[in-house]
C-alpha cells in the first residue's frame, strides 16, 4: 500500500524510526515555507549506531512500499542523515549534532503535525 499523500508517507517514515527507538521525534508541515518538500521528519539517535539502524530501517519500510529516495546523505557518518524522498525530507540526528544544529528553531514558523499514536497490540493469553 502506497501512502496516498505526503502526510501519510510521513507518518509511515515516522512509525519506521519509532521502531528503532527514535526519540524527539517531531513531524513539521513546511509545504508552506518551502519549496522543495511538503514535511520534515526529525529524530535523533543515542550513537552513531543507532542513527545509522533508524535511518537504514525508514530505507527498508519504504521500499517495501515501492518507494525509494531521491537522495541520502551523511549514512557512513551516522551523525545527521538525510533522507530525501521528495515530499518528505528525514532528518535523524546523533542527539547532541541535533542540539547544534537546532532545526527546530530555524523552521519555528513550520506548524507541529500532530499524528496518531501506533496502536500497541493486545497479547492474548495463551489458553489452558
Amino acid at each position: 500500500m502506497i501512502p496516498s499523500n505526503s502526510k501519510k508517507k510521513a507518518f509511515l517514515c515516522a512509525r519506521a524510526a519509532l521502531d528503532h527507538k527514535a526519540i524527539d521525534l517531531v513531524i513539521l508541515e513546511v509545504k508552506n515555507l518551502s519549496s522543495f518538500t511538503d514535511y520534515f521528519v526529525i529524530s535523533s539517535g543515542n550513537s552513531d549506531r543507532q542513527v545509522q539502524a533508524i535511518a537504514s530501517h525508514i530505507e527498508e519500510k519504504l521500499e517495501k512500499q515501492d518507494i525509494y529516495p531521491l537522495g541520502i546523505e551523511g549514512k557512513r557518518e551516522g551523525r545527521w542523515i538525510l533522507l530525501d524522498y521528495g515530499d518528505v525530507v528525514i532528518h535523524v540526528f546523533y542527539h547532541p549534532v541535533r542540539e547544534f544544529y537546532d532545526l527546530e528553531r530555524l523552521w519555528a514558523d513550520a506548524p507541529k503535525v500532530d499524528w496518531p499514536p501506533v496502536r500497541k497490540r493486545r497479547r492474548t493469553r495463551p489458553r489452558g
